[in-house]
């Protein structure tokens, strides 16, 4: 059983290159602009999204068939045409190059697979199948999405701001574990989500006094 290895890649000014213009394709490329990721979209025909963002500035889109030519410089490739046979050359292309590339409904074909993924502010749950399963994938990430609600935004912008005041004030690595352990383990979640804010200071000021030194 081929086993994968898990990771999350930092995409800020990556160039990133999308070959297709439909909801698949659009749907790639906006998540990578969400990731900051520059973006090149190759096809004849887009999405009045696609049009939209290349319209804006926030991708260049050249509007004509793939050429091998578009490879340049790339770092990540998504092949989301509705013509296997394009697709097929763009993955040839790719693994000739050893660049990594995904490909729309053909995850024998990928050597990188995109996950289901919950995000919450910093947080991010990622759930993959392999490529057996995006439906069971999307289908756990609703579950999650339930458990993991917007509290865990907000959970995760205070402990950045309390580890970014303690990496400062506390020099102790033991008491540092301490106090961000104390965090982490206590009610602050469920207090966030009742929305009593004041209950969530005083759990923040007991744990940050109660080891600080």
């Amino acid at each position: 059983m081929e086993m994968l290895y898990p990771i999350f890649v930092k995409l800020a000014g990556r160039l990133c290159l999308v070959v297709g213009g439909g909801q698949v394709a659009e749907r790639k490329v906006g998540s990578l602009l969400e990731c900051g990721a520059r973006v090149i979209v190759v096809s004849p025909e887009v999405t009045p999204a696609i049009k939209e963002w290349a319209d804006q500035g926030k991708l260049e889109l050249r509007r004509r068939a793939y050429h091998t030519s578009d490879l340049a410089g790339v770092f990540l490739v998504f092949a989301a045409t509705n013509r296997s046979e394009i697709n097929r050359q763009v993955t040839e292309d790719c693994l000739a190059r050893n660049l990594a590339v995904n490909v729309a409904d053909d995850p024998d074909a990928c050597n990188f697979y995109v996950p289901s993924v919950i995000r919450r502010g910093k947080l991010a749950i990622a759930v993959s199948t392999g490529g057996a399963s995006p439906a069971l994938a999307a289908r756990i990430r609703r579950l999650l999405e339930r458990q993991f609600g917007p509290e865990y935004q907000e959970f995760m912008e205070i402990l950045a701001d309390v580890r970014s005041q303690v990496l400062q004030d506390v020099t102790d690595i033991e008491q540092r574990r301490k106090i961000f352990s104390h965090l982490v383990e206590s009610d602050i979640i469920e207090l966030l989500r009742n929305k009593e804010y004041d209950q969530v200071k005083e759990r923040i000021k007991n744990a940050y006094c109660g080891y600080r030194r």
